[in-house]
């Protein structure tokens, strides 16, 4: 019998797309979707304090990373006690999520039951699929993987075409983290583009890049999407006087058009599972309004004003 354990946010969200949330046993401290899964022991805890300001967090992270430190723990006995037979976990980014070593470490020194590791490397949109398919094996519903992926696929297409109808192509400038500024790379260019809009900043299957003011001033883009990695929509709006006081803010052309938006960045964009579609539809929704309806308006992502809450 099966005994998952995922250990990022993302593969509890596959799991549940393949159908295998009943064999979900265990969780990490940041999975939360679906709501059946929140009352699973918890196995993990970031290693630092996650209140305060961007500022403040960023400061701890670099600090653990420089002290060659781990960003989270991995409580070992109640690994032991749920006795997996599958733990799931990354190796793309250890500030994002538990990594490959730390549950390596684990798993050698304590854990009896000896599962199987599957390790999630998405940087782009194609390992996000790999990815679905790569947990779909190991768990052995291999045609449950392709059949989901395929039916993500065929959804993407469905919005980059609706989205190409426009003819309009807004530069975007998409912010992963507001200080210092960070812009959000990975997949999220690939959404851009898939959403008819030109991405300003970041790569495809790149990490996300740090920039500066003076680039964000220089490029003036259409649109602003502020997408903090972890926060939703309320902690964004909470964090937004870090760009809202810079005495550059109103000069910016998206500022001066409303058209700076903010995205739920821990429910979707920085999430790599199949929830990334919905990603795709939020931008579909932001650049093209007279094509989306807002279905996911207030829910996932809010046009910025000063008395957005």
């Amino acid at each position: 019998m099966l005994r998952i354990v995922p250990l990022i946010a993302s593969a509890s969200e596959i799991v549940h797309s393949l159908g295998l949330t009943q064999q979900q046993v265990g969780r990490s401290h940041e999975c939360d979707y679906p709501d059946a899964i929140r009352s699973l022991p918890v196995c993990t805890a970031p290693a630092f304090l996650t209140e305060g300001t961007s500022a403040e967090i960023d400061r701890r992270v670099k600090e653990q990373i420089v002290n060659a430190l781990s960003i989270y723990q991995v409580y070992e006995d109640v690994l032991d006690r749920l006795r997996p037979t599958h733990v799931i976990t990354q190796t793309q980014c250890r500030v994002c999520a538990v990594s490959l070593e730390d549950v390596e470490r684990a798993l050698a020194n304590s854990i009896a039951s000896r599962p199987v590791l599957v390790s999630l490397e998405p940087n782009a949109l194609a390992d996000i699929w790999e990815d679905i398919r790569r947990v779909a094996t190991a768990c052995g519903v291999p045609r449950s993987g392709d059949e989901l992926v395929q039916s993500l696929q065929a959804r993407v297409r469905a919005i980059a075409a609706l989205s190409k109808r426009s003819g309009l192509r807004p530069t975007v400038a998409c912010i992963e983290w507001h200080e210092p500024l960070m812009a959000a790379g990975n997949w999220v260019p690939e959404l851009v583009g898939l959403a008819g809009g030109v991405n300003l900043f970041g790569e495809a299957g790149r990490h996300s890049p740090w920039m500066t003011w003076d680039e964000l001033l220089a490029s003036d883009p259409d649109v602003i999407v502020t997408m903090p990695c972890g926060f939703d929509l309320h902690r964004t709006h909470q964090e937004m006087y870090w760009l809202t006081e810079r005495p550059e803010w109103d000069k910016l052309r998206a500022v001066r058009n409303h058209a700076v938006f903010l995205a739920d960045g821990n429910q979707y964009f920085n999430r790599p599972g199949p929830r990334i579609v919905e990603s795709l539809q939020i931008l579909g929704e932001i650049l093209h309004p007279e094509i989306f309806p807002p279905t996911l308006k207030e829910r996932a992502w809010k046009q910025w004003t000063c008395s957005t809450a």
